[in-house]
């Protein structure tokens, strides 16, 4: 979409993308570190191919993940179709994370010292829309009386900063802590993964920009999954890791 202010060309397509956009679940999927592909303008951003298959660029098998849980549900998926590198949806406009400078030990040579203009761009090109959509399936689903909970789904990896992380499933809220609890109440009941709350990270970190925006702000329950990426790396791994968050899910909205 062209008129996404110039910075995705035909080429690139949309930005956001949805499937599933009449499934019947009450469960509203969002994916915004599906992704980690570059806009053709941005080149390589200056960095290895090793960086930018990494996840500093994306959220490796989330996507993955995310996709089965839709299926075993039948639940719409929203996700974002280009590199948190560009813009992390994840982050308003304001944060310094929603176009990092650096992510862990990378310096990112293609977002230093960015302009207001670029900024307004990257903003107006990839965040906006990509919200923009999730507030118009919000919409749609309340004309349709349907209900609707928000369920964000990412990964984390094992090793951060030269620190091993143990916790293999976090499951992470903020103010609305109502699904987060009754996913840890199943989990403790049928513990398959070393989970966690607000693990790895918690809403001091910033990461719950999303479920805020179109949760909190709307009275819809929501919660954030964060599954540690070494545990889906294949298949196999997407597959079992989505069938547990299937269950939990669907055991937790039945309570």
């Amino acid at each position: 979409m062209l008129a996404q202010q110039g910075i995705l060309s035909k080429a690139d397509g949309d930005c956001v993308a949805v499937e599933r956009p009449d499934g019947s679940s009450a469960v509203l999927l969002v994916c915004e570190h599906a992704s980690r592909e570059i806009p053709e303008r941005f080149g390589d951003l200056g960095l290895s191919a090793e960086a930018r298959s990494s996840h500093i660029a994306w959220d490796p098998g989330a996507l993955a993940v995310a996709r089965k849980i839709s299926a075993g549900l039948d639940a719409t998926l929203v996700f974002q179709r280009f590199s948190r590198l560009i813009y992390d949806c994840n982050r308003p406009p304001e944060s310094a994370g929603a176009m990092p400078e650096t992510s862990e030990i990378y310096t990112i040579p293609g977002n230093q010292h960015l302009g207001e203009a670029d900024r307004q761009a990257r903003t107006e090109g990839l965040y906006i829309p990509f919200h923009d959509r999730i507030r118009s399936l919000l919409k749609e689903r309340a004309a349709r009386g349907q209900k609707t909970v928000i369920v964000t789904i990412h990964s984390f990896t094992p090793i951060y900063n030269g620190k091993p992380r143990a916790v293999e499933l976090g499951i992470l809220h903020d103010e609305d802590r109502w699904l987060a609890d009754r996913m840890l109440d199943a989990a403790t009941e049928a513990p398959l993964y070393k989970t966690e709350r607000n693990q790895p990270y918690g809403p001091e970190d910033g990461v719950t920009h999303t479920l805020k925006l179109h949760g909190l702000a709307n009275g819809l329950h929501n919660v954030m999954i964060e599954v540690r990426n070494d545990l889906i790396r294949d298949d196999v791994g997407q597959g079992v890791v989505a069938d547990y968050l299937t269950g939990l899910l669907q055991s937790s909205l039945e309570a």
